[in-house]
Parts: structure tokens; C-alpha cells; sequence
């Protein structure tokens, strides 16, 4: 483990964890990570889950980690709220995503406009996030309603997606077909962008400026950090590998979760 000589020990108040990389790999716990979070959450510091992993609605998400023995009612994150906060109640919106993205939207007030619907062709904006049935005729729906007028919005714009059995394609391959067919640049929602550093202060506050968000890729949530002002903890469980460059300040170079956590300034449980 390697920590920046100029960089002080964290003590966070709020620690922001992603979860695709760094708790799991496609729901499949990383050695550690349950005990990680227990750790943490023992010590008085509260863990949220922000995750640019839009397609699965938010239970889904806190169901999957509470199946893994990690309870996360109320403190999981997603791109696609994220994204969902840039659209009007009563806009129709065309989601070009998995079921989080039309939760997200109609949890705004907003119509959701299924992704091989035709008459997505006439709304007021286009959400994009990662989905497995994307095809051609999915892109030329979106890419029509964005040529006449439609908002192009991504939920992010990660070019891949970690699993068990290395990177897949991720939701910024997709955004990046239709950006490319309509020529226009898209809104990004998810870390490391402004929308959601807005959606995690809304969440949790600024807890005396003391987050730090642990994530295992430097381009997504390294930047995130930065863009919130606070530490970065990286973790090689993910897309970054031992070795790989990191272009970020980074306060802790862990192997894992579970090192991140034995890195952090130590607190007393509390009471």
C-alpha cells in the first residue's frame, strides 16, 4: 500500500464507495469488502453508495447488498437519479437505459418513454445509461428524438464495466454511438460530473468537508473526488490494475477495501 508523502492520514466523516470494483464484481463480494463496510460503519462513519451503475432500480440495488450482509436502505447513489434530476415533472423523456433509469425518470414526475418505443422519436430529452438490449434500432430512435431537439443526457460515460471475467463495454460505449450519429455532445450525469456531486450533497451534507471516496478507476472516481474537494482511496480490485498509472491525487494505494479502511486514521467505536 502506498500513500502520497504530502497527503495526511484520512479521517473521514462520510465515506462515498463505489460499488461495481470495489464491493463487488457483478454481486459477487471482493474478499473483505462486507467486513470493510462493517468496519467503517462501527467507527461512527457513515458509508454511501454512489454508483455509476444505472440500470438496476434502487431496491435492487440495496437488495443485493443487503443479500451480501450489508444493509444499505437509504444510502445507495445511482447515476440515473443523477440523471433524472436534470429533467421536469411532466416532460416526456426517452429512456434509453435499464428499468433505474425509468424509475429515476418517473420518480421526477416525468413520462418514461420505453427504448424500442417509436414514438420516442418526439420527446423533450434522452437519458442513456448501460443496458444489454441495446441495438441499432435503439440508437436510431434515440439519435432521431435528439436531431429534432430532444436534450441528450448520459447517466455516464464509463467506456467499460467490470466483471468476474474482465471489462464488458459500458454505458459510454452506448452513449457514445448516439453521440456520435447526431454529432452533439451529451450532458454526463455521473461521477465525476457536477450533477452528481450535487445529488451527494443533497444526500449527506457537507460533513465539515470530510468525505473521501473510495473507487478503483482514477478517471471516474478519482476525478469525482476532486470535483467534490475531497480524498481519493484507490483500490486495484477493479479496472485499474497493480501498476497502472494513476493521473489523480491519491491519498491511499490500496490492494482492497479492506486496506483502505486499515489506512484511515483510527476512531474509538462510539459510546
Amino acid at each position: 500500500m502506498e500513500r502520497a508523502a504530502d497527503v495526511t492520514v484520512p479521517d473521514p466523516d462520510v465515506v462515498l464507495c463505489d460499488l461495481d470494483g470495489v464491493v463487488w464484481l457483478a454481486h459477487v463480494p471482493i474478499p473483505g469488502s462486507v467486513e470493510a463496510v462493517a468496519r467503517l460503519r462501527a467507527a461512527g462513519r457513515r458509508v454511501v453508495f454512489v454508483t455509476n451503475n444505472s440500470a438496476a432500480v434502487v431496491a435492487a440495488q440495496e437488495a443485493a447488498l443487503a443479500a451480501i450482509g450489508i444493509p444499505a436502505v437509504g444510502d445507495v447513489l445511482t447515476s440515473a437519479v443523477a440523471a433524472a434530476a436534470l429533467v421536469q415533472a411532466g416532460e416526456r423523456v426517452l429512456a434509453c437505459g435499464g428499468p433505474g433509469v425509468t424509475e429515476a425518470i418517473e420518480s421526477r414526475g416525468a413520462t418514461a418513454v420505453a427504448g424500442d418505443d417509436p414514438a420516442g422519436v418526439d420527446v423533450e430529452a434522452v437519458i442513456v445509461g448501460f443496458h444489454r438490449e441495446f441495438d441499432y434500432e435503439r440508437m436510431r430512435i434515440a439519435a432521431t428524438a435528439v436531431r429534432r431537439g430532444a436534450r441528450l443526457i448520459a447517466t455516464n460515460d464509463d467506456a467499460t464495466y467490470p466483471t468476474p471475467d474482465g471489462p464488458i463495454p459500458g454505458g459510454g460505449a452506448i452513449l457514445a454511438s448516439i453521440a456520435t450519429a447526431t454529432g452533439r455532445q451529451p450532458v454526463v450525469a455521473g461521477k465525476p460530473y457536477e450533477p452528481m456531486a450535487a445529488a451527494v450533497r443533497t444526500l449527506v451534507g457537507d460533513p465539515d468537508g470530510r468525505l473521501l471516496m473510495v473507487g478503483d478507476r482514477a478517471s471516474t472516481d478519482g476525478a469525482f473526488a476532486v470535483t467534490l474537494g475531497c480524498d481519493f482511496a484507490l483500490v486495484r480490485t477493479g479496472v485499474t490494475l497493480p501498476g497502472d498509472e494513476v493521473g489523480v491525487p491519491v491519498a491511499v494505494d490500496a490492494a482492497d477495501f479492506a486496506r483502505v479502511v486499515d489506512a484511515l486514521a483510527p476512531r474509538a467505536r462510539p459510546g
